[in-house]
């Protein structure tokens, strides 16, 4: 059974061992050490405008947990990423809204019930409160950036489960050894013709409406977020991206400068550099999560 399925129920909580006043024997410390690690999800973070770029349109937003308990409370985020439209000057306000809105509306709900001495089950899956924040999200951003418009897509991870929820073009991939899968779908004109079969990659490429957006937080009364749960196997990296990376560094970019640095916060800077030295002219946001192999038993 997994992290998600468990979110409100307490296990059976283990009775830590009699405290112990006699020294302890230099020799065994190590092994005590190493043993009562345990491996935390680790996060990076990065953003910069785009080459010539006045003004930045995207928003980030992190919230990081981190537990040692015995009630076995896992790791939990979340992962925020929008990109304004550049098309009015509210792109950037709805951008900024959207994330503090989300991550308002689980902060209220899943993650303040996942700390929760003695947390209940909802009646809702949380698939479903993320869709529902993101509806929130869309109804903030029509009544305080008016005619702002923005992508968005957020993780909310509890242990080595990801819930992905999406809106527009920005992106979620998963890295794993020397695989790269994209988590998303573009919720473009173009890419609604590629899912068709109408044009072809190479087509595509050059569209002259691949940019243009039919899904937007705050374009429309009812927005369309795209939710799903992943598994992130240990030693896998969840990447969420704005359009000014994932158009200037290919998915064989990604993964290369991934499995080169593989520190979260290095690859995040790291592919941020990459764009910028690609010309990237939209601006760039880079989240990066990585789910931790257990500790080895012995050396």
């Amino acid at each position: 059974m997994g992290y998600l399925n468990k979110l409100f129920r307490r296990k059976e909580s283990v009775p830590p061992d009699q405290a112990s006043t006699a020294p302890l024997d230099p020799s065994s410390l190590a092994e005590f050490v190493v043993d009562d690690i345990k491996p935390h999800l680790t996060l990076g973070s990065s953003q910069s405008t785009g080459v010539g770029h006045g003004k930045n349109f995207d928003s980030l937003l992190v919230l990081n947990g981190t537990a040692e308990s015995s009630d076995g409370l896992p790791d939990f985020a979340l992962l925020c990423v929008a990109d304004g439209s550049e098309e009015t000057e509210d792109g950037s306000r709805a951008s900024a809204i959207s994330v503090r809105s989300l991550a308002s509306s689980l902060t209220q709900g899943a993650i303040l019930d996942l700390l929760a001495p003695d947390p209940v089950r909802h009646s809702e899956s949380l698939d479903e409160m993320v869709k529902l924040a993101i509806e929130r999200s869309n109804k903030v951003v029509r009544a305080n950036a008016e005619g702002g418009t923005t992508t968005l897509t957020a993780a909310f991870i509890v242990g080595n489960e990801a819930v992905i929820g999406h809106v527009g073009d920005t992106r979620a991939y998963l890295i794993e050894g020397d695989g790269i899968q994209s988590l998303t779908s573009d919720h473009t004109i173009v890419q609604q013709l590629l899912d068709t079969g109408t044009i072809s990659e190479e087509e595509a490429s050059v569209h002259p409406q691949r940019d243009v957006l039919w899904n937007e937080v705050g374009k429309a009364i009812d927005v369309r977020p795209d939710v799903d749960t992943h598994v992130c196997p240990p030693g896998s990296y969840l990447l969420i991206c704005t359009d000014g990376l994932w158009e200037v560094v290919s998915d064989d970019g990604l993964l290369e400068t991934v499995n080169e640095v593989e520190v979260p916060q290095l690859i995040a800077e790291a592919l941020v550099d990459e764009a910028k030295k690609a010309g990237s002219e939209d601006d760039i946001t880079v989240l990066v999560a990585y789910f931790p192999s257990p500790p080895e038993e012995s050396f």
